[in-house]
């Protein structure tokens, strides 16, 4: 069970590359700085990028919890 509670959710399953990075970005666009983003990818390349792409626009990947089909990411808006 997370110990992060997320202002907003985002679920991004079954959405490709670079397409869940752009609505992450967008969602945390609308969100206030220091709120936490819960996002949800799948495995494979959605975790390999959007993460990473996340940390390059200056956000924080406060947590990374395994779920049953993929993974919930809690990204801290800075």
């Amino acid at each position: 069970m997370s110990k992060n509670v997320a202002d907003e959710k985002i679920d991004l399953r079954g959405v490709l590359c670079p397409i869940n990075f752009v609505k992450t970005k967008l969602k945390l666009e609308m969100m206030e700085d220091g709120q936490v983003l819960e996002v949800v990818l799948d495995d494979g390349e959605p975790m390999r990028n959007v993460p990473r792409s996340i940390k390059e626009e200056g956000h924080k990947v406060v947590e990374v919890e395994k779920i049953d089909d993929g993974y919930k990411i809690f990204v801290k808006k800075s």
